[in-house]
């Protein structure tokens, strides 16, 4: 079956335009719930509530307000909104063209398959090609749902694709974050981590290898209770310990040397085990004489 494009609109960068249509490139199946009453199974209701009043508001006489100062809002109807919304062109103007090692994939929010509509294959598959080449992609501005969208093109396959951006001031400074104070690594310890890294290393990213494991679980719980089963639990795993990874090394060379100990008892001590019983069977003998 086909992909089914969710919208369509003109890709511009100078003079050239091509049409394009968008199609979702991925979407979550995560398992969702809904709330229910335990009493009679049945879906719970929301009500809009004003505490204020002490009485349940028909949605009819919902408004929206921003909060510019505490318990204090700036009041919007539906009517002032729209008129604040973006004009619905369906174009998408590519602004300018940057490499693509200077994007940093935080920005990334959500990501759209880009097709050529009819008359735009041609354009479609150069500007495609060319981008490629050059090593660029584009960024550019969409519209969508009344908002003007930050939007990055690059090639994909033997097309293009499109990464809706959050804007800068929507991306939290890593700098924020407490990395705790400076160290440093042995060589061993840098050639141990490098050792693992090595091990546990494939030649490519294959996504399908991995399954929500969580979804499949709750999955065959809801055809058990289908089939009027009980569902059984398994217990929690123990938390893995944080250990040192170098400390753990040396102590299992340690172990395994103190195993071959074992296994080799030493000789001297036998003998003077054997000689220290002869006093203990005299002694014991001068006893029963007295």
């Amino acid at each position: 079956m086909p992909a089914r494009a969710i919208s369509s609109g003109t890709l511009s960068f100078g003079l050239v335009s091509i049409p394009f249509k968008l199609y979702t490139a991925a979407s979550s199946e995560s398992i969702s719930f809904h709330q229910l009453h335990d009493k009679c199974g049945n879906r719970i209701k929301y009500q809009v509530y004003c505490p204020v009043d002490d009485e349940v508001v028909d949605r009819s006489h919902v408004v929206k307000g921003y909060e510019y100062a505490k318990g204090q809002y700036v009041r919007f109807d539906s009517e002032e909104l729209k008129a604040l919304e973006e004009e619905k062109t369906h174009n998408l103007e590519i602004i300018e063209f940057v490499p693509l090692g200077t994007v940093d994939f935080v920005y990334v929010e959500k990501s759209y398959y880009v097709g050529p509509d009819k008359g735009g294959h041609k354009a479609y598959r150069l500007l495609s090609q060319a981008m490629r080449e050059t090593g660029r992609v584009a960024l550019g501005r969409y519209v969508s749902r009344g908002k003007s969208h930050l939007v990055l093109i690059r090639p994909y396959e033997e097309g293009l694709i499109l990464h809706q951006l959050f804007y800068a001031n929507e991306v939290r400074d890593f700098g924020e974050l407490d990395l705790g104070e400076e160290v440093s690594f042995k060589s061993a310890e840098s050639e141990m981590a490098r050792q693992l890294i090595e091990q546990l290393s494939v030649k490519r990213f294959e996504p399908e290898k991995f399954e929500d494991e969580f979804r499949a679980r709750v999955l065959e719980a809801v055809e058990e209770k289908i089939a009027g089963h009980e569902i059984t639990t398994t217990p929690e795993a123990p938390k893995a310990k944080v250990i040192d990874l170098f400390e753990a090394l040396k102590a299992s060379v340690e172990e395994s040397e103190a195993k071959k100990r074992k296994l080799k008892p030493p000789k001297k001590a036998a003998a003077k085990k054997g000689a220290a019983k002869k006093p203990r069977k005299k002694k014991a003998a001068s006893g029963k004489n007295e």
